[in-house]
């Protein structure tokens, strides 16, 4: 299986992510590098609360950065004879980002390539995930595959009833509930594990692992479910439209209200981020759209309301021109005319400047 998570335009490089074959030689080298990566990464964490807790009550602050953090990883690989046995690379990159190592390469680790890399590697990433499945993350260059041009122009708009409206009636996203198809089967498993729990300074029993496993394998089903329906629907709208204005939406807003789980299992987030990584892949005009007052302002004549139009009110209409549409039909439209798309909206809109940019 391959995964493609394309880079910015300016490097020109994408991440592709193959499963690994690991043998029982390349697992126990594996888990050995973890052991060490995590132990450098429980002494960054030590050290970073204890500078902390000097500058608390300190009159001269003091740091403990990279060159601080570095310095002590070089003590600890003299010291440690264990420690200096593992790669330096992965323990320097745990230091960089406090956990998100990497593992060195080993002859003993077979990649299941399900597709040929378009050129050489750049650098490469392992990790294993929660149910135990490995993967070599690669890098590659990544050169632009244009399409031909349609003279479409599309406006999103995203929600939660519909996870994204367009100006397209043929390219809605419907909400494909993929996590609400699975909630029972995931109730039961989470419930199974809770039954099975060990108790404190027991081993987890066979069964508590099984389970554990069975949970993370669902997880990962709907999170595929999710990625495998975003990328579909955003290589059909690049496919068919040339540019493409894009509310700038920030999922973590919807975070807090009762449509939070709702919106989660939308996936707006990873929908968003796959439609620009397929636009900038195929060379296509994407805008963001500052989503501010976007349900308020009328597409068609430029005019605001004078309050936000509350949840369950799904018409707009317009107080100085009459225009009436779906409000999220409305909202996509806004998004035309401010990123300047579309020939036909009126002046009185907001134009662009710095509620447009471009997807970077």
């Amino acid at each position: 299986m391959t995964t493609p998570d394309q880079g910015s335009p300016d490097i020109g490089h994408a991440r592709y992510t193959y499963r690994l074959r690991v043998s029982s030689t390349a697992r126990t080298g594996l888990e050995a590098e973890w052991a060490r990566c995590r132990w450098v990464w429980n002494e960054c964490v030590a050290m970073s609360r204890k500078v902390h807790a000097l500058n608390r009550d300190a009159a001269e602050k003091t740091t403990c950065g990279p060159a601080q953090l570095d310095k002590m990883l070089t003590e600890a690989r003299t010291a440690m004879g264990w420690l200096r046995e593992g790669s330096s690379v992965p323990q320097q990159q745990a230091i960089r980002d406090f956990g998100k190592s990497r593992a060195k390469a080993l002859k003993d680790v077979t990649v299941v390539w399900s597709r040929e890399l378009s050129t050489a590697l750049s650098s490469v990433r392992v990790y294993q995930d929660a149910v135990g499945h490995w993967y070599g993350s690669f890098v590659v260059a990544a050169p632009a595959q244009p399409l031909p041009e349609t003279g479409a122009v599309l406006g999103v708009d995203w929600g939660v009833k519909e996870t994204a409206t367009t100006t397209s009636d043929a390219h809605n996203l419907p909400h494909p509930q993929h996590g609400r198809n699975t909630a029972q089967r995931l109730a039961c498993y989470q419930r199974m594990t809770a039954r099975r729990k060990p108790a404190k300074g027991q081993a987890a029993s066979r069964g508590y692992r099984q389970a554990r496993k069975q949970t993370a394998k669902l997880h990962k089903k709907v999170a595929r479910q999710r990625q495998d329906t975003a990328r579909k629907w955003a290589k059909r709208v690049v496919r068919d439209h040339d540019a493409i204005a894009v509310e700038d939406f920030r999922p973590r807003f919807l975070a807090k209200t009762t449509m939070a789980r709702k919106a989660a299992d939308a996936a707006i987030g990873a929908t968003k981020r796959a439609l620009i990584e397929m636009a900038r892949k195929h060379g296509r005009d994407i805008r963001l759209v500052h989503p501010a007052h976007t349900t308020m302002d009328c597409a068609t004549c430029g005019a605001r309301t004078k309050h936000a139009l509350p949840l369950a009110e799904r018409t707009y209409t317009c107080t100085a021109c009459g225009a009436s549409s779906p409000r999220d039909k409305n909202s996509a439209r806004v998004m035309l005319v401010r990123a300047g798309l579309d020939p036909a909206g009126a002046e009185g809109v907001r134009p662009p400047g710095p509620l447009v940019r471009e997807a970077a």
